[in-house]
């Protein structure tokens, strides 16, 4: 093994098991094992009998928790679920340790196949925005619309912001990192991250705050956190170097489904500046611009995105194309 690459993780058999995971009120989880890696899925019971699936797919070093608050406001319009990708949330390693975008899309391919929930309401946020839209484009079978949350797709010019997150990929860096960073209790990098995906960091709810704690105490137990986070990056700045038919925005130009296209304009990852070119590449989107909300705007202003959603699912009955901005 070399120098500066992380230490080997355990079979998930002999994982030590953390504390449990948050189900928030109305959620339920439970545990999907499919080729090669199992999902915990986050969910809701159905308002009624008859709504149309819809799927959540959360972005880098998040987990289904993020779209808790999202999915509540959706009750009664699709029946929703979340995914924690391969080792995030509370879902093990994937078997082979492929943490590449094709590999997470391959294990939400995998699931709605299993299920037969297809075609869905696919959402995606940053990481989950780039796995959704290869979703989207080589099945569109599964996918109904589509709803992408600042979607991590390549920038030429990558904002300074996001360069720190971007470096976490490369080898050796993550170790070094954890190292330099072994003193800092949870509240300080719980606020660190804040600072980098909310637009007013102030905004956050010291419930919400005292969840988030939580949640990262429970995954640094977890002797594959670091290397999910590294593999994941790698596997996500791997895929911003694909030409050709395997490009994220040459499959970006393929996706057939409608698309509503949410944008933060304090959004420190995922360059503002992308929300034009993002609803001139999906052939059939719609775009919500929120000046004011950061990375993971379905957080920050679930009831405007919920709106959104709700007016994207109007659209497509009338077959109309809208800009909106909120905020």
């Amino acid at each position: 093994m070399s120098s500066t690459e992380l230490p080997s993780v355990p079979p998930t058999s002999v994982l030590p098991k953390a504390i449990a995971v948050r189900v928030a009120e109305g959620e339920r989880l439970r545990s999907a094992g499919l080729p090669g890696v199992t999902l915990t899925v986050r969910s809701r019971p159905p308002a009624r009998e008859g709504l149309q699936p819809a799927l959540f797919v959360h972005g880098l070093g998040g987990s289904s928790q993020n779209w808790s608050a999202l999915m509540a406001l959706l009750d009664g319009v699709v029946a929703s679920e979340a995914v924690d990708l391969p080792g995030f949330g509370d879902s093990p390693p994937p078997d082979d340790g492929n943490y590449s975008v094709t590999a997470h899309a391959r294990a939400v391919i995998r699931y709605l196949d299993a299920t037969g929930h297809g075609p869905v309401h696919l959402f995606g946020n940053s990481l989950g925005g780039a796995v959704s839209t290869r979703v989207a484009a080589v099945r569109p079978d599964l996918v109904r619309t589509l709803t992408l949350v600042s979607p991590a797709l390549p920038e030429l010019r990558v904002q300074r912001t996001a360069v720190p997150t971007g470096l976490v990929g490369l080898p050796g860096v993550a170790a070094l990192f954890s190292r330099f960073t072994r003193d800092w209790t949870a509240e300080q990098r719980v606020r660190g991250v804040m600072a980098l995906c909310y637009g007013d960091p102030g905004q956050v709810t010291p419930e919400a705050f005292r969840h988030a704690v939580d949640e990262l105490e429970r995954r640094l137990q977890l002797p594959y956190f670091w290397d999910a986070l590294t593999r994941s990056t790698r596997g996500l700045l791997s895929a911003y170097t694909l030409g050709g038919q395997h490009g994220l925005w040459r499959q970006a130009e393929r996706v057939l489904a409608p698309t509503l296209l949410v944008y933060g304009g304090r959004d420190q990852l995922v360059g503002f500046r992308m929300a034009q070119r993002s609803a001139r590449t999906f052939r059939d989107s719609r775009l919500l611009t929120l000046p004011d909300a950061g990375h993971v705007a379905m957080m920050e202003y679930p009831e405007t995105v919920a709106a959104a959603f709700r007016e994207l699912l109007a659209e497509t009955t009338t077959g109309t194309t809208t800009e909106t901005s909120g905020g």
